[in-house]
Order: structure tokens, then sequence, then C-alpha cells
């Protein structure tokens, strides 16, 4: 996706020093001192307008959430909504961080178990063939996550796209990691209440599209919750 960009969006996101982080690998291995406490780490990488990771950082106040894009613009859009929500609801901006990025140097910006959750929402599916080393859930990109995800480590994907996500899960069980959750159709039933929707979603649920949902179970103590979780559920 292409943004043309509008005369003033940087000055407008350098003056937002206490929601924008325009320089976010000088927080790499210090983003609990940048929140000022040690709570868990979540990360949308592709924040889109902002929807969702302000909606889930209002949902729990105990969690640190960072919105990461590449795009001034959408982070402008992104920084108007949180800014809307939290007005709305009357809280502050103590748990979130909107950081401008390209997600390719990831690795440049978190430290090595710095992170808990990653979410991929909706990610460019990148059709051609000859592009798939671009696509959020290539092996070259997940072996990054996994070494920025701490022992309760977990990536929760979510797309539109059919062909992305067949080869989401080649790709993750190509690294032998564990799955569950998985979705076909998200929200057969109705709208999921139990889960935050992007924007995206609403709009592709409107139109009756099928959402395609897996979580990835990373961590040690994420990996034995979930064996945990089947035996009491009498699964295994």
């Amino acid at each position: 996706m292409r943004l043309r960009g509008r005369k003033g969006i940087r000055e407008s996101l350098e003056k937002q020093e206490d929601l924008v982080v325009l320089q976010p690998s000088l927080w790499k291995g210090r983003w609990s001192e940048y929140f000022g406490n040690s709570n868990p780490i979540h990360v949308e990488l592709g924040m889109g307008k902002g929807k969702f990771i302000s909606e889930l950082s209002i949902l729990h106040p105990d969690i640190n959430y960072i919105g990461i894009d590449m795009y001034d613009e959408l982070l402008r859009k992104a920084s108007g909504k949180v800014r809307f929500r939290r007005e709305e609801d009357g809280i502050g901006l103590d748990n979130i961080a909107l950081a401008l990025m390209n997600i390719q140097g990831i690795e440049d910006v978190f430290a090595p178990g710095e992170l808990e959750r990653i979410y991929l929402n909706f990610s460019d599916p990148w059709p051609k063939n000859k592009h798939a080393r671009r696509r959020l859930t290539h092996p070259g990109f997940v072996n990054k996550y996994l070494s920025l995800l701490n022992a309760r480590g977990e990536i929760h994907f979510k797309t539109d796209s059919r062909n992305l996500f067949e080869f989401s899960l080649n790709s993750f069980a190509d690294l032998k990691l564990r799955m569950r959750a998985i979705s076909l159709d998200l929200h057969s039933d109705g709208l999921r209440e139990d889960l935050v929707p992007t924007e995206y979603e609403l709009k592709f649920v409107s139109q009756g599209m099928p959402i395609y949902r897996c979580e990835v179970v990373v961590g040690q103590q994420s990996l034995e919750a979930h064996e945990i979780r089947l035996k009491q559920e009498g699964r295994v």
C-alpha cells in the first residue's frame, strides 16, 4: 500500500512525544523503561488506522501495547484514534505507544525476549510467488519473531486471504511451531465478541467474507499452559 503524504504530517508526529516514537531503535531493550513498568509488551505489526491496538490497550491496562507501521499518514490517523478513544474514556496514554518503523528491521528495535505477543492482522498477502519473502509469515520473518518473544510468547494471526493463510500454516509447521485455535471462518456464527476486530475485519465480515485465524504458541510457559488446558478439556 502506498499513501500520499500530506504537508505537515511529520511535524505533527514530532509534537506527539507522549505517544509517537519516531526513533524506536533507541529503546531497544529498554521498552519497560519507556513505559515505566515491567508489564508484558504486545505489539501489532502493521496497525493500519489503529482501531485494534487502541481498543486492546483500553481493555487491558496491565499490558503495554506498541502499534507499528511504516507510513507517516497511518501513524497520524492512528494517533488521532488513540487520543479520541482515551479522551472518550477519560484515561491516559500510559500503556500504549505508536512506532514508525519498517518491520524488516524489527530486531533493531526489540531485544531478545522483550516481547510477549505479536499480532499480525491482515498483512499484505503479496500474492506473487516471487514476493513470498515479503510476507510477514515467511520463515525469514517468523524466525526474527521467535528470537524476540519470551517464555510466554505467542503470535496471533488473522487474514482474509486463504492463500496467505495456507502459506502461513505451512510456514509455522515447517518451523515445528505449535498452533491452536485455527479457524477457517472466524465469525461464521456472528461477530466474535471476545475478540477485538480491526477496521478491515468489520468491512470484510459485512461483505460475508470468511476470516482466517490461528494462534502460534512459542514460549515454553505458553506451551505448558496449553498442554494443561488440553488435559483439562479431555483432548489429550
